[in-house]
């Protein structure tokens, strides 16, 4: 799960924990995809979903069993503000310590996970995993002179797993995210803070094989092309040949995907320091940062 985790932070939270590139940027919104937004709003606006499907081959038991984990950025807004006259008053730009502050969006990472699924009992009725946050502010006082405060507004889904044998020894799994946060309305601003940002699902299974969808054996090819996905593509991940979990993202990857050896992820409060160390390299080490061909 470790190695999955750092493929999804480096590809699917990359465009948005990458912009703005400095916290004191003047631009306050961040780049997304992989929304799963409320279904008003994805009613209302073509090609901004409220639903997303994923639909694999496992080779497997009955009696084995698939773990599921959903994962998702919630956007958090910061506001800075200052205390006059005992109520704390919003500014624009706050400096302390010298460094500067301004209002922005972060994101908080949430998960929601089944595990231990048997397939047999997926087969009568589908598992179903609720995604329920509520809202809530946390303030961080900046030395006395300033405070951060940061919010989130409420969001809600639903998760559902099912499983059908295709035939002795092949199942087909089938996960569905749907949002169901009960927001009206039709600014997009206001719609992201309801959204599953970057959303991905994560599926594996300790004693089943998933067959890959990009390169099928040629007795499951056909199987394979019936998989319908909505809005995401699963692919194997792991050491090469290992077919234990499959990642389910919004972007368009290739099986067992690796993160490059000079590459690195930084979160939001770690991109100044990220480019004050770029700064710093010398030619050679600017040079290892261009693309690199690999034998594969």
């Amino acid at each position: 799960m470790d190695h999955v985790r750092r493929i999804a932070r480096a590809v699917l939270y990359g465009g948005y924990l990458l912009w703005p590139s400095r916290r004191s940027s003047s631009d306050r919104r961040r780049w997304t995809f992989g929304g799963v937004h409320p279904e008003s709003y994805g009613r209302a606006h073509e090609g901004n979903p409220w639903l997303t499907q994923t639909q694999c081959l496992l080779e497997a038991d009955a009696d084995d069993v698939v773990d599921v984990h959903v994962r998702f950025l919630h956007l958090v807004t910061c506001e800075v503000a200052v205390q006059r006259e005992g109520e704390l008053v919003c500014v624009p730009e706050l400096t302390v310590g010298g460094v500067r502050h301004r209002p922005r969006e972060e994101a908080k990472e949430r998960e929601v996970a089944e595990t231990g699924l048997r397939l047999a009992d997926l087969l009568g009725r589908p598992a179903g995993m609720e995604i329920h946050v509520p809202p809530g502010q946390r303030a961080e006082w900046l030395d006395g002179e300033g405070v951060l405060l940061r919010g989130w507004e409420a969001l809600s889904g639903r998760a559902e797993v099912f499983a059908e044998r295709l035939r002795e020894g092949l199942f087909r799994i089938t996960v569905r995210v749907a949002n169901t946060s009960p927001w009206q309305g039709d600014s997009r601003a206001e719609a992201m803070k309801h959204t599953l940002i970057s959303a991905h699902t994560v599926v594996s299974s300790p004693g089943g094989r998933f067959v890959s969808l990009m390169e099928p054996p040629d007795a499951l090819r056909a199987l394979a092309a019936g998989c319908h996905n909505i809005g995401t593509w699963p692919v194997l991940v792991g050491e090469e040949g290992d077919r234990h979990t499959m990642l389910s993202a919004p972007v368009i990857l290739y099986d067992h995907p690796k993160v490059a050896p000079e590459s690195g992820t930084f979160d939001a409060t770690e991109i100044d320091q990220l480019l004050d160390h770029c700064a710093a390299l010398t030619p050679e080490e600017l040079m290892r940062l261009h693309g690199t061909m690999r034998e594969t």
